[in-house]
């Protein structure tokens, strides 16, 4: 059974950093990529950067370029992790945060809490 945990959120100020971690584990076939996504309250959930494991090559959302920096790694076929650094923050970078892990399937966290306020 596949397993994605996040943690590293919580309450951070303007213009601080914040770093995010996800462990997955259980998979049967290496995962392809990771995946982080953010939900703000009252908007849609969106994709905030991923990176594609075999090669190593990320996207990120326009709102996150420069500021945010995913990376990952999947030495176990059976297990894979991804880190999100996130540095000046702001207020709109609010929301839950999810990580999900990809293989023929999507596989998600439950989420976790980033708040940017003074």
């Amino acid at each position: 059974q596949v397993q994605v945990v996040e943690s590293g959120g919580g309450l951070v100020q303007p213009g601080g950093s914040l770093t995010l971690s996800c462990a997955a584990s259980g998979f049967s076939v290496r995962p392809n990529a990771m995946n982080w996504y953010r939900q703000a309250p009252g908007k849609e959930r969106e994709l905030v950067a991923n990176i594609t494991l075999k090669s190593g090559a990320t996207n990120y959302a326009d709102s996150v370029k420069g500021r945010f920096t995913i990376s990952g790694d999947s030495v176990h076929t059976k297990v894979a992790t991804a880190t999100l650094q996130m540095i000046s923050l702001n207020a709109d970078d609010t929301g839950v945060y999810y990580c999900s892990a990809r293989t023929t399937n999507e596989y998600w966290g439950q989420g976790i809490q980033v708040t940017v306020s003074s």
